[in-house]
């Protein structure tokens, strides 16, 4: 396998699942600032010009939820997806969806317009809105946590790295989560061995093989 991406944003995700499954892959990085990502060559492979891309075998997988979702049906092993049928993987479908759409979406909005967008198409008044409605859904996400150590049962499972990494990205773009038991849900996930080791592959400034044993 091997997967294009660049050190900042939702990269970070796709990686952390390869090595949650302990997958053998290539990490390519596309300098997006560099205008990378818009090269005839990435293009072939993503006409959209974004990362992560994922390609296994014949197949490119793009959309950093999709990624960890393929990752995690490949490898049922790792049990990322609670079995099919199961109340359990309803549920991780359930936050999978809204960390994606209530969450995520509303920081990319706010990133869009603090710095993403041409300084003519942004506004101001979007951020504090979007400031807002994250710290709405942001309660949610701690009261469905509770005190439990992963959000669908007993297992660490695709919508953990999901949530992980979008609590990162908020925290980032200081934000406050006012949850202390997401602070520490946060503090245990990011201390996971295969978080740190997708972390440090994230920083590698040009292409790595990643031969995991």
């Amino acid at each position: 396998m091997k997967l294009y991406g660049y050190r900042n944003g939702r990269t970070l995700r796709a990686l952390w699942a390869l090595e949650e499954v302990a997958a053998r892959y290539e990490y390519v990085e596309v300098d997006l600032f560099r205008g990378e990502g818009r090269q005839p060559w990435f293009l072939q492979i993503n006409p959209a010009g974004k990362v992560p891309v994922l390609e296994d075998g014949g197949t490119v997988i793009t959309e950093s939820a999709a990624i960890c979702l393929h990752l995690a049906e490949k490898y049922p092993e790792t049990k990322l997806l609670p079995p099919a049928g199961t109340l359990d993987r309803t549920a991780c479908y359930k936050w999978t969806s809204f960390i994606l759409t209530e969450l995520d979406a509303l920081l990319w909005t706010i990133a869009k317009h603090r710095f993403g967008l041409p300084k003519e198409r942004r506004v101001p008044a979007v951020i504090e809105t979007a400031e807002w409605e994250f710290g709405v859904a942001v309660k949610i996400l701690a009261a469905g946590l509770g005190h439990r150590p992963y959000l669908v049962g007993d297992s660490f499972t695709v919508a953990d790295i999901l949530a992980g990494h979008t609590l990162l990205w908020a925290k980032s773009a200081r934000l406050p989560l006012d949850s202390d038991n997401l602070e520490k849900y946060l503090e245990e996930l990011t201390a996971r061995d295969a978080f740190r080791r997708a972390r440090q592959v994230a920083a590698a400034p040009e292409s790595v093989s990643r031969d995991v044993m």
